[in-house]
């Protein structure tokens, strides 16, 4: 089974031999190889359309491992009970939603080791939520799918609660930022140039809607500079 570079990173996060939750399945392409590559000793496939689930069993069986993979009707994670599983995969989303579907079953994140996670959007509300319920990013990659670019992360439960001093880590990630990670350093030097150019054009504009971006895209530009000073250090 061949799946995406990006939820190939992702999967490349999840503890050996762990029961996995495969949130939003779709296909479940990422279940089969979780099972394939004797990553996960059981998986648990979950969607909320009952469509892409009936093609994901279909799968499954294909492959032969209805035994391994189980298929559930899901809205995230509601119909996985607290214990199940050690692992809980969520990816493909968007911020918001990723933190909608970990605080609507807060009882089944709690009894998880791990959470891996792949947010396509406001990766930072993910990182701060994360951090909110006691939880650490305990590692994190970015790779460049299809043009596109993708963040991961890994969190387990904190002793005490992790916070990050700057807001340019829970923007960027702690642990990118750090370890000085070449695709998150090729990211923000495309942002620069991008965010640049809105502010030039925003100057020139100088309408009450055009400030109150121009502010936006000022500070976004602020936390920028300052990723792109961790690879100076």
């Amino acid at each position: 089974m061949q799946i995406s570079k990006r939820l190939g990173a992702a999967v490349a996060l999840v503890t050996k031999n762990n029961r996995v939750a495969d949130i939003g399945c779709d296909h479940a392409y990422t279940s089969i190889y979780l099972v394939e590559n004797k990553i996960a000793s059981k998986v648990i496939a979950c969607d909320i359309n009952k469509g892409p689930l009936q093609r994901a069993k279909e799968n499954i069986a294909r492959y032969g491992y209805s035994s391994i993979i189980e298929t559930r009707l899901s809205d995230g994670a509601k119909k996985i009970e607290p214990g199940e599983v050690d692992t809980l995969l969520v990816s493909g989303m968007g911020g918001g939603l990723v933190v909608k579907i970990l605080s609507d079953s807060k009882e089944v994140v709690e009894s998880c080791s791990e959470l891996i996670l792949q947010p396509q959007s406001e990766i930072f509300l993910v990182r701060k939520y994360l951090h909110e319920i006691g939880y650490q990013i305990t590692d994190e990659n970015m790779v460049i799918d299809e043009g596109k670019y993708y963040v991961m992360m890994r969190a387990t439960k904190a002793e005490g609660h992790q916070r990050y001093s700057d807001e340019v880590c829970y923007q960027y990630g702690a642990l990118l930022l750090k370890n000085k990670n070449e695709i998150l350093y090729q990211f923000l030097n495309k942002e620069k140039g991008t965010y640049e150019g809105i502010l030039h054009k925003l100057l020139k504009m100088q309408t009450e809607h055009s400030k109150k971006r121009e502010d936006e895209v000022k500070q976004q530009l602020e936390y920028i500079v300052e990723g792109l000073r961790y690879y100076e250090m």
